[in-house]
């Protein structure tokens, strides 16, 4: 039998929060990403939840909508499900209402949509969500097509993404992408290595001494040695003259844990000028509250970049593959 463990699904038969554990998977494997969107939906602003689920069963996305009755329970949620038949619709549309009175559609084209492997689309695909003539939250590179199947404008307020959290396995190395600004065109390539170097050192532990290293765009960014003695910390790269990479790991779980064992990385790009600004009991802070948070919280839409930075945070849950 399968060791389960609980973390956040896409397709449960419970209509409780998203980000309940109420379904399992098991060390087959699941691949898990959550993209967290800020925008104004129905006169209010509101964090609206796109999560792809993929294991060896099943494929698909999950959509969810934050309520303001102030309970931080999803007001809303679409379960779109990929077909492996030939002839099942990849693109259509499904209807909410927000509030009890403003209409909203999820309108999808996944037709022609190029995986590449991955747990979401990489291109040739659309997910938009309209309400009141407007485009309220566009995913995906067919921007032109969306328009053009709604037939409405683009919000007047531009949606945000503030976190990402990804659920990955591996048993040694993994790979994600991510921008470390919204409006990137670059991707930036993360990669996590984990190694057991044998050690003849009495103060290692069963006589290894577990190393980690952090690539970032193919470079070395960050190394990690006596791990075990390390195993949650922050440092922070430079990755261009106007920006720098704060990260943070707790891999506790991976050295002392039993059964399934994951590590939890948080990547969170700042200015330059924020992070001269910071103190060090600053950061001991931050890493600590980033350690413990769940969701980025709604601020206004004006606060962000307004020293350059962004508000974004990549959540990357890094399980060990027997």
């Amino acid at each position: 039998m399968h060791d389960s463990l609980g973390i956040p699904a896409c397709f449960s038969s419970s209509e409780k929060q998203i980000n309940e554990p109420a379904a399992t998977i098991t060390r087959a494997g699941q691949s898990i990403s959550m993209s967290v969107y800020r925008t104004k939906l129905a006169g209010h602003c509101r964090l609206i939840t796109i999560t792809w689920c993929k294991n060896l069963l099943l494929h698909g996305l999950s959509l969810s909508v934050q309520s303001t009755n102030g309970n931080d329970e999803d007001y809303y949620k679409c379960k779109i499900e990929l077909k492996p038949w030939y002839f099942w619709r990849k693109q259509g549309s499904k209807q909410f209402v927000v509030d009890g009175k403003t209409t909203a559609d999820v309108v999808w084209d996944l037709k022609a949509a190029k995986f590449n492997g991955e747990t979401e689309p990489q291109s040739n695909y659309y997910i938009a969500i309209v309400s009141e003539g407007e485009v309220v939250l566009l995913v995906g590179d067919l921007k032109k097509d969306a328009y053009r199947k709604t037939r409405c404008r683009p919000a007047l307020i531009e949606p945000m993404l503030v976190s990402r959290k990804e659920h990955v396995f591996g048993k040694k190395k993994v790979k994600t992408r991510i921008k470390f600004h919204e409006k990137e065109i670059k991707f930036h390539e993360i990669s996590i290595e984990s190694n057991n170097n044998s050690s003849s050192n009495d103060s290692n532990i069963c006589g290894f001494d577990p190393e980690l290293e952090i690539n970032v765009d193919g470079e070395l960014a960050i190394q990690v040695k006596h791990l075990q003695w390390k195993f949650r910390g922050n440092e922070s790269i430079q990755v261009s003259k106007s920006r720098v990479l704060e990260i943070y790991w707790d891999v506790h779980d991976w050295l002392f844990g039993s059964g399934p064992r994951h590590g939890l990385f948080i990547f969170k790009p700042v200015s330059s000028s924020s992070s001269c600004s910071s103190s060090s009991s600053t950061a001991s802070s931050t890493s600590m509250s980033l350690l413990t948070t769940q969701e980025v919280p709604c601020a206004p839409l004006e606060d962000d970049n307004a020293d350059g930075s962004s508000s974004f945070c990549l959540f990357l849950h890094t399980w060990k593959a027997e």
